[in-house]
C-alpha cells in the first residue's frame, strides 16, 4: 500500500524524467547533427530544460509530498529513497547556479570542440575556468548541506554513497601493482588491427550490435568526436569515431554497445521513474568493460571475431586468431585514453583523478593544468604529452563539468572483473558459447544481475555484493590481469 502522497510524487518525477529525457536528447544532437552556429540556441534549450526540471524537484509540493509519503511494497520504498536522494542533492543548489553551469557548460563544449585539433589551451582556459567555478559552487554548496567534502559530493552524483577515500585508496593499490605488470608484457609500438573501408567497418559494427541482441528499432549508431551512449530505455543512441584504427572504431563500438544493452534492460516497469534509471556511473561503466574488456578482448571472441572479419573483408584480409588475440591484447603506454589497453588505461584515469581533486579543492589553478596533467602522464606512465591536444584538452569530460565522474572509469573496471568471475562460476560453458559469437547466456546473466534490478539497491556496491557475495574491490580485477597478462 501507498498513500495519496507517493502516487503523486510518481507523477511528479515523471514529468521530471521527460525533461532531462529532452535534454539528453538536445545534448546527442548538438555532439552528432547540431551545427556549431546554433550552439547558442541550444545553450538556452539546455539551460531552461534543466531549470525547469530543477524547479519541479525542489517545489515545495515536493518537499511536503516527500516528507508524508509512505509505502510497503518494495520497489515502491527503493523509489521513495531515491526521490529523496535526489531531492536531498538539489534543494542546496539555487535554480540560477543551476542554469548558469548548464550555460558554462555548452559554452565549453563548443569551445573545446573549436580548440581541440590545435591543442589551444589559451582559447579553451576561458571557458574551462567557468565551468571550474561553476562546480566549485555547486561541489560546495551540495557538500554542506550533507557533511561532506566538495569532491565527495560530486563523487556522490555519479556513484551514490563513493567516497574519495576508498578511491584513493583502491587507486594506490592499482599504482602499486600495474606499472611493474606493464614493463613486464609491454609490446612496443601496436601491430596493426583489422583493416576495412569505412562502410565494410559501419556494417560489421551494425552486425557486432545485432549479435548482442541490440535491435535497430530501438537502438541506433552514429558518428561524433568522442564515442559516448545515452537515451532511454527505448530509445538508445551511441556512437563511435572512425578516424583513429579501424580495429579501435569496432572495440568502441562493442564498449558503448555494453552502456546500450544496460539502458535497454533497466525495469520496464519503473521507467520514469528513479528507481528505473542506472546505479550510477561505475554500474554503467562495468556493463560496458564488461562487453569490450572481460569478452569481447578474450582468446574465445577471438575466434568469432576473425570469423566476422573475413566474411565482411574477404579471404585476403583474414585474420590468424593468435594474432588476432595479440592484438586485442596488446600492451603498451600510449597518450589518448580512449585509446589504453586494459592495463594501461586504470594509470591514466588515476592521472585525472590528481588533477580534478586538486582542481576542486582549489590546490590547482585551471591555467595551470597542462603542466599538471603532463606531470602525472609522465610520474605513472612514463610517457609525456607534447601539447593539450594529446594532454588535458584530449577528453571532453571537465567541458562538460563531469568532476567526479572519471573514477567510474576505473571503478567499472574492477567491478566488471568482479562481476567476470561470478559469472564465469555460474556458466561454466560460457568461453564456448562466445566462441560461436552466442551472448545470449552472458547478456541474460547480466540482465538479471545487474540491468533489471535499477536502483533497487542503495549503492553500486550493494549491487555487486547482492551478484557477487561482496562489495567492491581490487581483487578480482588484478586476478584478471594476472590470469590474462602474466602467464
Amino acid at each position: 500500500m501507498n498513500n495519496g502522497s507517493y502516487g503523486q510524487l510518481e507523477r511528479r518525477f515523471a514529468r521530471i524524467a521527460d525533461l532531462n529525457a529532452a535534454a539528453r536528447t538536445v545534448r546527442w544532437y548538438s555532439l552528432t547533427y547540431g551545427p556549431p552556429g546554433g550552439e547558442a540556441s541550444r545553450g538556452h534549450q539546455l539551460a531552461t530544460l534543466g531549470g525547469l526540471a530543477h524547479e519541479l524537484l525542489i517545489a515545495p509540493e515536493a518537499a511536503e509530498a516527500l516528507a508524508t509519503a509512505e509505502t510497503e511494497e518494495p520497489w515502491q520504498a527503493a523509489n521513495l529513497r531515491e526521490m529523496r536522494r535526489q531531492h536531498r542533492a538539489a534543494v542546496a543548489v539555487p535554480a540560477e547556479l543551476v542554469e548558469a553551469k548548464a550555460r558554462a557548460v555548452s559554452r565549453a563544449q563548443a569551445v573545446w570542440h573549436a580548440a581541440r585539433p590545435q591543442g589551444d589551451f589559451a582559447a579553451f582556459l576561458p571557458a574551462l575556468r567557468e565551468v571550474v567555478e561553476r562546480t566549485r559552487e555547486e561541489a560546495q554548496i551540495k557538500g554542506e548541506a550533507r557533511g561532506l567534502a566538495p569532491y565527495d559530493a560530486l563523487l556522490d552524483i555519479y556513484d551514490p554513497g563513493r567516497r574519495n577515500e576508498d578511491v584513493t585508496a583502491m587507486f594506490e593499490e592499482l599504482e602499486a601493482v600495474l606499472p611493474g605488470a606493464i614493463d613486464r608484457v609491454r609490446g612496443g609500438p601496436k601491430p596493426p588491427g583489422p583493416e576495412g573501408p569505412r562502410d565494410g567497418l559501419e556494417r560489421l559494427a551494425r552486425r557486432m550490435m545485432a549479435m548482442l541482441g541490440l535491435e535497430e528499432r530501438h537502438v541506433r549508431l552514429d558518428e561524433s568526436a568522442h564515442p559516448f551512449s545515452t537515451g532511454e530505455r527505448d530509445d538508445v543512441r551511441i556512437t563511435t569515431r572512425y578516424s583513429g584504427p579501424p580495429g579501435e572504431a569496432l572495440m568502441g563500438v562493442l564498449h558503448e554497445s555494453g552502456h546500450a544493452l544496460y539502458t535497454r534492460g533497466l525495469p520496464g516497469d519503473w521507467a520514469r521513474q528513479p528507481v528505473g534509471r542506472n546505479r550510477g556511473m561505475t554500474a554503467h561503466e562495468s556493463q560496458s568493460l564488461s562487453i569490450e574488456m572481460q569478452a569481447c578482448r578474450s582468446r574465445a571472441f577471438a575466434v568469432h571475431y576473425a570469423r566476422l572479419l573475413e566474411e565482411e573483408f574477404g579471404a585476403e584480409g583474414a585474420w590468424e586468431q593468435e594474432r588476432l588475440y595479440g592484438v586485442l591484447t596488446h600492451v603498451e603506454p600510449g597518450l589518448i585514453r580512449v585509446e589504453a589497453d586494459e592495463v594501461s588505461y586504470p594509470l591514466h584515469i588515476a592521472v585525472r583523478h590528481r588533477c580534478e581533486t586538486a582542481l576542486i579543492s582549489g590546490e590547482l589553478d585551471p591555467g595551470d593544468l597542462p603542466d599538471a596533467f603532463d606531470d602525472a602522464v609522465e610520474s605513472l606512465l612514463g610517457i609525456r604529452p607534447p601539447g593539450p591536444r594529446e594532454g588535458c584538452m584530449q577528453d571532453i569530460h571537465w567541458s562538460g563539468g563531469s568532476f567526479g565522474y572519471f573514477p567510474t572509469y576505473t571503478l567499472g573496471a574492477l567491478m566488471a572483473a568482479q562481476l567476470a568471475e561470478a559469472m564465469r562460476a555460474a556458466l561454466p560453458g560460457l568461453d564456448q558459447e562466445i566462441e560461436q559469437g552466442n551472448f545470449k547466456p552472458l547478456v541474460g546473466w547480466l540482465r538479471e544481475k545487474v540491468h533489471s534490478r535499477g536502483c533497487f539497491d542503495a549503492s553500486s556496491d550493494g549491487l555487486v555484493e547482492q551478484a557477487t557475495g561482496r562489495p567492491l574491490d581490487t581483487g578480482a580485477f588484478l586476478r584478471h590481469v594476472r590470469e590474462r597478462y602474466l602467464r
